[in-house]
């Protein structure tokens, strides 16, 4: 099969790659050609783009047979990006794997905890701040109907090899205030999974994904407040709780908006009963992503 991958670059789309490839034909998308020869040295073939550039990134939509959208755009333009690839794809049968997030479940807690967890077709009130993207899910599920194998991935936070963005957050309001910062009492949490357990996903949903689905993609849950603990036990400074306000200080708004002051906890059971989904038993703890980041900026400080 040959998948193009949009957002082939990033954190995520990086680790789909290197998962993909051997097992089909990848072309990943890039917007600088420095970029394009990282992926073609993982082994995958290249077009140079720009998604602002519709017409011309969906054009080449034509030459593949299954298209993930893993790129990240605001969420209007996205939404413009996927109606007009399902535009081109309408009718062809081919497969369309759209990258959500849990970020549309959350709550705004400012820091505490929520018993509200979600399956995959549980009902809830989408996010004040990016449930709009709710939208671009229900355009994709809805392209079932028009002849597009369309799906729609829906991870929780993603870690892994020292990329969490939201634990590099955490090592930021360090940086910034000599203590590694939560907001409120720090007991809200994004449930978790590893960026290798989420491509795999993507190549189970390739093989097997129904039309029209939704999948999650979470294994774990530990609160900011554990983290920032964790975080400061490394770094050898104290935790600070702050509120809303002062995070704006440090953090800009959507990280501290977005990630920091809410609660989203999601369970995964159409994910593991109907592609056979199983996260390594290996990848369960994100607080080993702490000391992956901690080597990581001793290296290159070093």
């Amino acid at each position: 099969m040959r998948v193009l991958i949009y957002g082939a670059t990033g954190y995520l789309g990086g680790a789909i790659v290197r998962r993909l490839v051997g097992e089909h034909d990848v072309v990943g998308f890039a917007r600088r050609a420095d970029a394009a020869d990282d992926l073609r040295t993982l082994g995958a073939d290249a077009v140079v783009g720009d998604l602002d550039d519709i017409s011309a990134a969906v054009a080449h939509v034509d030459a593949a047979d299954a298209v993930i959208y893993a790129a990240q755009l605001l969420i209007q333009p996205e939404f413009d990006v996927v109606e007009a690839v399902i535009e081109r794809m309408a009718g062809s049968g081919k497969t369309l794997v759209f990258t959500s997030g849990t970020g549309v479940l959350s709550e705004r807690t400012d820091g505490d905890w929520s018993e509200n967890t979600f399956a995959e077709d549980d009902e809830f009130v989408p996010s004040k701040y990016v449930g709009a993207r709710k939208d671009t899910e229900d355009l994709v599920r809805a392209a079932a109907e028009r002849g597009v194998r369309a799906m729609v991935v829906r991870p929780g936070m993603i870690w892994g090899h020292g990329g969490c963005p939201m634990i590099r957050g955490l090592f930021r309001s360090a940086e910034a205030t000599g203590a590694v910062c939560y907001i409120g009492r720090g007991l809200n949490l994004y449930s978790n999974v590893h960026v290798d357990d989420v491509a795999e996903v993507y190549s189970l949903a390739l093989d097997k994904g129904v039309a029209g689905a939704l999948y999650h993609a979470v294994s774990g849950e530990t609160n900011y407040r554990t983290l920032a603990e964790a975080v400061a036990a490394r770094l050898a400074v104290s935790t600070r709780s702050v509120d809303l306000g002062t995070a704006l200080e440090f953090w800009d708004k959507f990280t501290a908006l977005i990630a920091f002051s809410v609660c989203s906890r999601s369970r995964a059971p159409r994910t593991r009963r109907e592609l056979g989904w199983m996260p390594s038993p290996d990848r369960l703890d994100i607080l080993d992503d702490i000391d992956e980041l901690v080597a990581r900026r001793t290296t290159v400080r070093g």
